[in-house]
């Protein structure tokens, strides 16, 4: 694939995407310009580059609203993206899981585009996600990455990362390519039914897990990824990083597997009775191991009832393709008044709207 000019102009781009979506017969959704939608940034510190991807987000997805959530930044993100012509909103509270809770609780919209700040996603690719949300009645539509610069995956490449991109495989199935993309079309019925645990590292992951275990439909679709233009560098900020992953690769195993988990631990609980020399505490581990075979099963209980409670939530909130076959019928029984009223009014057909003026003297 050739690598993506990202120096371009937005119009361009949108040309050359809309090009290539004709040549395999995947053309952008006439519906799009019926439906309200969201796009939603969350930056924090992002004056260089929030300007540039609120204007092209505003080119790419003309009717959508862009809503430019700031999180404490130290610069003027803020100013620059209102003067780029988003809805400037504010998260106190520090980490992107909690801009993301703010941003699925405020806004209102039949769709939703979640995109980073920091100008690496493509926002020509923008009408493709919503498209294909609309063409697949997906839930969740994410942007998978691709790039030339390897440098740019470099933060997915690291052991807890790897782990938890496998444990979520194992669970769940090779059904996602890119688990900690940034870049993502949601549904309504997803946003709010999303109960946003996560406060900052691995809230995209969350994302993911939120649609594999209540069974929604979740596709991808490939979209140009750059580097970002100022790279962190900080070793404490990766190990930190690194840390969390890790201790999210533990809580998914105990959160979504615990009857798995807890059987583990009581199977090495009682491996480690039988170990010669521990015949003293070989009552205690017993004890340890059968304590948590039933928290495993308690667990696993608890775990189905939550997941009900979330389907349940899930299914009260009107499906995205429910409201296009609403709006379709009201469009046909629209047209069908229309054309009843100029089948008694001939006449009418000749003036706009169907109304004979009135005759001035």
């Amino acid at each position: 694939m050739p690598p993506v000019d990202f120096t371009a102009d937005i119009h361009e781009r949108l040309a050359a995407a809309e090009a290539a979506l004709h040549a395999v017969g995947q053309q952008i959704s006439p519906a799009i310009r019926h439906l309200d939608i969201a796009v939603l940034i969350p930056c924090c510190n992002e004056s260089a580059a929030i300007g540039d991807v609120v204007k092209s987000f505003k080119v790419a997805l003309p009717h959508a609203r862009i809503f430019v959530y700031d999180n404490n930044s130290h610069d003027n993100t803020a100013t620059v993206a209102r003067e780029a012509g988003a809805i400037v909103r504010r998260e106190p509270l520090q980490g992107k899981g909690h801009v993301i809770r703010r941003m699925f609780s405020d806004v209102e919209a039949d769709v939703y585009v979640m995109v980073d700040g920091d100008a690496t996603y493509d926002a020509a690719s923008a009408p493709r996600l919503v498209s294909r949300l609309i063409e697949t009645q997906a839930d969740m539509v994410v942007g998978a990455r691709i790039t030339e610069d390897k440098a740019a995956f470099c933060a997915n490449h690291h052991f807890g990362s790897r782990m938890l991109a496998g444990l979520v495989t194992g669970i769940y199935g090779d059904r996602s390519t890119d688990l900690f993309s940034g870049y993502r079309a949601f549904s309504r019925r997803f946003v709010k039914s999303y109960p946003a645990i996560a406060s900052s590292t691995g809230v995209e992951a969350e994302l993911t897990l939120h649609a594999l275990d209540l069974g929604m439909i979740a596709v991808e679709v490939q979209a140009p990824y750059a580097a970002r233009r100022v790279r962190p560098t900080s070793t404490l900020a990766t190990i930190k990083s690194e840390l969390r992953a890790l201790g999210m690769a533990g809580g998914l195993m105990r959160d979504k597997r615990p009857l798995l988990s807890f059987g583990a631990l009581a199977a090495a609980t009682v491996a480690g009775a039988l170990v010669p020399g521990a015949v003293a505490i070989s009552g205690m581990l017993a004890v340890l191991a059968g304590v948590s075979l039933l928290a495993g099963f308690i667990l696993e209980t608890v775990n189905t009832g939550r997941r009900e409670a979330k389907r349940l939530s899930y299914n009260e909130i009107e499906s995205l393709a429910a409201k296009l076959e609403r709006l379709e019928e009201t469009r046909l029984t629209l047209t069908s008044l229309r054309a009843q009223v100029l089948s008694d009014n001939p006449a009418a057909a000749a003036t706009p709207y169907g109304f004979r003026k009135r005759r001035t003297h």
